[in-house]
Order: C-alpha cells, then sequence, then structure tokens
C-alpha cells in the first residue's frame, strides 16, 4: 500500500493507544517502555496482533520515548539503534504475518528537552536527536515516520528536518497537541492549527495533524481550522476522553461506541487519517472501522 496514493480514495485508520496496552499488560517505568521490544517482545507483538485484527490500516511501533535524549532517563542512551530497530523488526513481523498489505509507522514523540527561553537545546542538537532515531526506524524497514504530541512548534520543525534527511522517499507525518480556547485551538505554546501546517509542510511534512489532549467532541473544529489553512492530508487521534484518576488508576470516560461516534464527522471535516490515542484499546479501534465501513 502507498499511503499517500491511497489517501486520495479513501481514509485510513491508525492503531490506538500503545502506553495504555502496556500498562495493562504489566508494565511499570523503572525501564523504558521501548525495552519491552526487547524483553518482552511477546506482549509488544501481541498488541500490534489485537490492532491489525480489530482493523487498522497502519500500526506504529513502540518507539514514542525511543530518542536519545528521552532514553537517558532510563540509562540506556545508547541503545537507540537496538530498541528501535528491535520494535520497527518486531511490527512488520506481526504485520507480515496477520496482514500483509497493512503499514508499520515509525513512531517517535517529543525529546523531553526543551529550547530557549525555557530550556538550553538548540535546534540543531534536536534535529540530530531526531535523525538518529529516524534513520533506526527506517534502516529497520518501517512504512513511513509518524510523529505525535507535540506542543513547541520549534521542535516540531527541527523533528521534521531529522526525520526528512533520513526518511528518503518514505512519507513523514506529525501532530500536535491541542486544546481549545475562545480564540479557536491552540497548543500549550500558543500555536495555531494555521501556523503548524504552514511550519511543518515546508519543513518536509508530508501529513501534518493532531492527537492527544482532546476528544473526539472537540476534534471536528479543529480539522476546520486546518483544513482552512492547507489541502495537505490530515491525522486525527483523539483520546478516549477525558482522564480522571480512579483508585489509582488513570481511566478514560469515552465507551468504544461513543469515541467511534464522532469518527464519521472528524472525517467529514476533512481528516485523512483517523486513530486513537491515549485510553483507546483494540476495541475502539474496532469500534472506529464499524462506523466508517461499516
Amino acid at each position: 500500500m502507498d499511503l499517500l496514493t491511497e489517501l486520495r480514495s479513501r481514509p485510513l485508520i491508525f492503531d490506538g493507544a500503545m502506553g495504555t496496552q502496556l500498562i495493562a499488560a504489566g508494565y511499570r517505568p523503572v525501564e523504558s517502555p521501548e525495552s519491552w521490544n526487547v524483553s518482552n517482545p511477546e506482549v509488544v507483538a501481541a498488541i500490534h496482533r489485537a490492532y491489525l485484527e480489530a482493523g487498522a490500516d497502519i500500526i506504529e511501533t513502540n518507539s514514542f520515548g525511543g530518542s536519545r535524549s528521552k532514553l537517558t532517563a532510563y540509562h540506556e542512551a545508547e541503545r537507540v539503534v537496538e530498541l528501535n530497530g528491535a520494535g520497527a523488526r518486531l511490527a512488520m513481523a506481526v504485520r507480515d504475518e496477520v496482514a500483509p498489505d497493512k503499514l508499520v509507522a515509525g513512531d517517535i514523540g517529543p525529546s523531553g528537552r526543551m529550547m530557549p527561553p525555557l530550556g538550553d537545546a538548540t535546534a540543531d542538537e534536536l534535529r540530530d536527536v531526531f535523525a538518529e532515531q529516524s534513520e533506526a526506524l527506517v534502516a529497520a524497514g518501517v512504512d513511513l515516520i509518524a510523529m505525535t504530541t507535540f506542543f513547541d512548534l520549534a521542535e516540531a520543525k527541527a523533528a521534521v528536518l531529522g526525520a526528512r534527511a533520513m526518511a528518503g522517499s518514505l512519507p513523514v507525518l506529525i501532530s500536535l497537541a491541542f486544546k481549545p480556547s475562545p480564540r479557536g485551538y491552540r497548543t500549550m505554546m500558543g500555536v495555531t492549527p494555521a501556523q503548524a501546517a504552514a511550519t511543518l509542510l515546508e519543513a518536509g511534512a508530508d501529513v501534518v495533524g493532531a492527537n492527544c489532549e482532546i476528544t473526539g467532541q472537540d476534534m471536528p473544529g479543529l480539522v476546520a481550522e486546518f483544513r482552512a489553512a492547507t489541502e495537505a492530508p490530515l491525522v486525527i487521534q483523539p483520546n478516549a476522553g477525558q482522564p480522571s484518576l480512579v483508585d489509582g488508576h488513570t481511566t478514560y470516560g469515552e465507551t468504544p461506541e461513543s469515541f467511534a461516534s464522532f469518527m464519521p464527522a472528524i472525517v467529514a471535516a476533512g481528516a485523512n487519517i483517523v486513530g486513537g490515542c491515549c485510553g483507546t484499546t483494540p476495541a475502539y479501534i474496532a469500534a472506529l472501522v464499524a462506523a466508517l465501513r461499516g
């Protein structure tokens, strides 16, 4: 499947949360989630398999925090190539077994560092961090790079530049986390959808959009703001409702059916790829598939 060609004819479906599933399987933050690609590959493989069997067109590698800067917190900075490569090969093996016509996205999240005036990271440093992780994922054979949950437009631009340098002809997707405000949708750094689209597409992204922070109910308005600013493909991955703490555990308020009920409006507003973020499971993706495809 060629992603950008396919998007001209129909919307595609991403998988749901990886972290939610790892925590349910017993993961605790004494080691990086990415280390489970090596220490508990059967758990990660089962998550990928469940999302493919639910109907996802694209699954994301277990590599959201797989950059050198994020792995440093777990004393695993020198395992970038090992852990990202293992995650990519694991996802591709499951894909080849279950649904060979589907795609594997190399997932990349923020670096965890801030640029001035809030931090001391430079654009060049961050570009190199994202290039290193992208190179490891591309070398292992992913079909595209998907970068998610960015807030700072300067960091997001560095991420796109780093990924684009290593991705070759592979598609590069990037999404930011927005919230509604009286003046429209903004990231916590004050970035608008129009600013994000213009900057990131110019930097080399093929697909832009939003994930996390807000639910499907708020997403159609956000998609409309993006669509007013660009004709480029849009990716949208809302949460399974807003999080709340119950008996020490984070829970999300929406059922799979209520989550999926917002998806036709999100697609009608202009989204080309839809999926789930925090709190979503294979049941949510199965409901999404049913809502869009019957």
